[in-house]
């Protein structure tokens, strides 16, 4: 059972600083922390019990439909609760969720080499490179949710699946799902080929039809930014794969690709 809520009056409250100006510092950072906002969302965080969670901030008229999520919280996290004049105050714009909570990031040792060793035999493994764009960032996390991928891996160009709209597109899928912000692609090839990882890099000018692909064992899918896609350096190393579609036709957006091919690879398919 959660603490009694705390009445949050003014939006300097020094106990509430880490939300403040929430827009702004999602650009920015927040000291190793990240804002989760939403009913689903906060479900996620607190069943996953993947990251620390410091507190919620609720809206005081959502405060009874959110008692059984809350109650899925740490036992001693404090829950605020404010006025929406309050609220909007501390965010800097109009908040009409009303539901947030800060998490902490996980410290610098969870690398590649570390998650990889954690996974199964048959791993699936998505590849992000250049994705800068959070919707698709978030889309992608949710089918990676969907069809049971094992973990996600970043090159250091895409953004970051902790910011506040990533986590919300994702349907809190970013919480759950495991995922390693690495350095290049090219470390990231090497430590999956280390590991017998099977690479397939999705392209629309792919070389082998996705219902032709061989799935067996461990696998990673990469997905490159839209428009440039995968570097052709990075392709040349792995099997090209494209999914099929209409000639009046070139492309499909990535978090739509995303989803496709990874029901192709699905273990439970």
């Amino acid at each position: 059972m959660s603490p009694e809520p705390i009445r949050i009056d003014r939006a300097d409250d020094p106990r509430i600083a880490s939300y403040g100006a929430i827009r702004e510092r999602d650009l920015v950072g927040r000291e190793g922390r990240f804002i989760a906002e939403g009913k689903v969302v906060l479900n996620v965080l607190f069943s996953a019990r993947r990251f620390e969670v410091e507190s919620a901030l609720i809206l005081d008229t959502k405060l009874p439909g959110v008692a059984e999520t809350l109650a899925q919280a740490p036992a001693d996290m404090p829950v605020y609760i404010a006025s929406q004049e309050v609220m909007d105050a501390i965010a800097g714009f109009h908040i009409h969720r009303g539901i947030l909570a800060v998490g902490r990031r996980p410290g610098s040792g969870n690398g590649v080499d570390i998650l990889l060793s954690t996974l199964p035999d048959d791993a699936l493994v998505v590849v992000l490179v250049g994705i800068s764009n959070h919707d698709n960032v978030g889309a992608i996390f949710r089918n990676a949710a969907a069809f049971e991928a094992d973990a996600v891996l970043l090159d250091a160009s895409s953004c970051d699946p902790l910011y506040r709209k990533a986590i919300r597109v994702s349907v809190g899928a970013t919480l759950k799902v495991p995922f390693v912000k690495a350095g290049g692609e090219d470390d990231i090839f090497a430590a999956l080929a280390e590991r017998g990882f099977r690479q397939f890099a999705l392209s629309p000018s792919g070389g082998t039809a996705l219902g032709d692909v061989d799935a067996k064992g461990p696998v990673a899918l990469y997905l490159g930014t839209e428009g440039e896609g995968l570097p052709k350096n990075l392709m040349a190393r792995m099997t090209s794969v494209r999914i099929p579609m209409s000639q009046a036709f070139d492309s499909l957006n990535v978090g739509a690709a995303s989803a496709i091919a990874l029901h192709r690879l699905w273990r439970g398919a």
